[in-house]
């Protein structure tokens, strides 16, 4: 056996071998998808600072006088740190705990209602989030672009609300079906497009945008033409569900929180998303196709029956999404649902993004945006600064999330693997 010690080709730096593993292991993790997303979300935070900043009277006054004083700059500083720290903390407050409510609450054993408010708020807006996001996610690694989420929530919505209206049987039955029935109406809503692309050739994006305002028409026409309508109301109206089709409160009417039965619901989707995904083997074609269509088409993959059966059921699950919505909430639909900027299913393909596409990823991402959407509006009630701010930081993250280069570079993440380049028709899971 040679001695390393005097051979002439053995490296010099040999001795300190024992340490690079646990650099290379550092180096990975700061790299990681939850990394990278992690400082996305700092980026992000520090992106809504700026914005406060150049855009608060108060802030850009203190900063004109800062030389008109020896202490002028700290006294900017102080202005900006407590505007930014307001609005931050205001959004803390809004949408997940306020400190001073939850001590106030484990000291006195009262006012758990307003302590727990704001975390049921966004808990009750993340919920069909979390479905319809699944749904997105499931046709993005599969290679397929679903931008018709919002419709098939819609649809599925109003199936849903029908039987829950006009049929009237006991709950064990009543509650069942009527998710079933809006599942059932978002995947007939993703039949349509899935067979077109499978036997057609048309393209999805441009199908499903389509579809949207097809949907939207026969929204308006069911809550106006129709027995769905509300008896006796000339608006865009329907009837109110039944309580046995209801998605009832999870601690009773009388505690005043929102957070309800569809919060099991959409644990139910996740376990069946990961299931379906990692577990299945229908999973398995559905990744293989959106990595490699030519692979998955060698291994005897039916590239067609692929396609119609992701957007069968991406779009059941962003139709349960919609029944989930209704019956959770408002318990009736109006001309306007999940129109506009109300529309879960276009947020939907952003939470999808952030979230890698993957069901875990998924739950963290939309928990994000609920608390965002929620702590906005407390943020705007509280500080007077606008609900928009929360938009910017969450269009922010996305974007930093989408491009990791960019946020290698800002972090100094050196030693990044190199970056392939793949096609837009690759999945998306990676």
């Amino acid at each position: 056996m040679s001695d390393l010690s005097t051979d002439p080709q053995a490296p010099a730096s040999a001795p300190s071998a024992p340490a690079a593993p646990a650099r290379r292991r550092w180096r990975l993790n700061s790299r990681s998808p939850i990394m990278i997303t992690f400082y996305a979300l700092i980026l992000g935070l520090v992106v809504g600072a700026l914005v406060i900043i150049t855009t608060t009277p108060a802030v850009l006054d203190s900063w004109r006088g800062i030389f008109h004083s020896g202490t002028g700059i700290f006294r900017a500083l102080k202005v900006t740190w407590d505007n930014v720290g307001a609005a931050y903390r205001s959004m803390f407050n809004g949408a997940v705990v306020n400190p001073a409510n939850l001590w106030h609450s484990i000291t006195t054993g009262q006012g758990w209602e307003a302590t727990l408010t704001p975390l049921s708020e966004t808990l009750t807006y993340a919920t069909p989030l979390i479905i319809t996001s699944l749904g997105v996610g499931i046709a993005f690694q599969t290679g397929l672009f679903n931008i018709g989420a919002n419709g098939q929530a819609v649809l599925g919505g109003v199936t849903g609300a029908v039987v829950g209206s006009m049929v009237h049987v006991p709950m064990i039955v009543h509650l069942p079906l009527t998710l079933a029935c809006g599942f059932a109406g978002g995947a007939l809503a993703g039949l349509v497009p899935g067979f077109l692309k499978a036997y057609t050739g048309a393209h999805e994006v441009i199908v499903t945008i389509m579809f949207n305002y097809v949907i939207y028409a026969f929204l308006l026409f069911s809550v106006l033409s129709t027995p769905f309508q509300q008896p006796g109301q000339q608006n865009d109206i329907s009837r109110t569900m039944d309580s046995s089709a209801q998605l009832h409160p999870l601690f009773g009417a009388a505690s005043g929180l929102r957070v309800n039965y569809g919060i099991v619901v959409a644990a139910l989707a996740v376990a069946f998303a990961w299931w379906f995904l990692e577990r299945s083997s229908m999973g398995f074609d559905f990744r293989v196709t959106g990595a490699n269509p030519a692979a998955a088409k060698a291994s005897g993959i039916n590239a067609k029956v692929v396609i119609i059966l992701v957007f069968v059921i991406s779009g059941g699950l962003s139709g349960l999404a919609g029944v989930v919505q209704v019956a959770s909430t408002t318990h009736y639909i109006d001309g306007g649902f999940l129109i506009g900027s109300a529309g879960i299913g276009f947020t939907a393909i952003t939470v999808a993004l952030l979230g890698r596409n993957k069901p875990g990823g998924i739950v963290w991402a939309s928990l994000l945006f609920a608390a965002l959407g929620v702590g906005g509006r407390a943020m705007q009630g509280t500080t007077g600064i606008p609900l928009d701010l929360a938009s910017v930081i969450q269009s922010a993250i996305v974007l930093f999330v989408a491009t990791p280069v960019l946020v290698k570079e800002i972090f100094r993440l050196r030693a990044a693997p190199v970056v392939k380049l793949e096609l837009a028709t690759k999945g998306w899971g990676a």
